[in-house]
């Protein structure tokens, strides 16, 4: 029971990993964001990326490191979440 939960949960967490990277990615070309899957990336991401955008500002004006904690926040919770559950279940 609980391998079914560790392999959604992990599926769910690399969906959304690749898509806040891709998300990422398409900063660095010009009008990727406009484009259906830009918005729809956005819509899908930035409400996670902007609690942290809000608190951590950009380095030397340009360089926004708000994703890469928004990752490493990302992989601590799903591990937590994993580990709850393997204590619930006794796995």
């Amino acid at each position: 029971m609980v391998g079914y939960i560790d392999s959604i949960v992990g599926l769910l967490y690399n969906i959304y990993f690749y898509m806040i990277l891709v998300y990422i990615l398409m900063s660095w070309v010009p009008n990727a964001r406009d484009s259906f899957i830009g918005e729809l990336l956005g819509k899908l991401v930035e409400p996670y990326l902007a609690p942290f955008r809000r608190f951590i500002p950009p380095i030397m004006g340009m360089i926004d490191i708000s994703p890469i904690i928004a990752l490493f926040v990302l992989r601590l919770a799903a591990f937590g979440l994993m580990s709850v559950l393997h204590y619930i279940f006794g796995y």
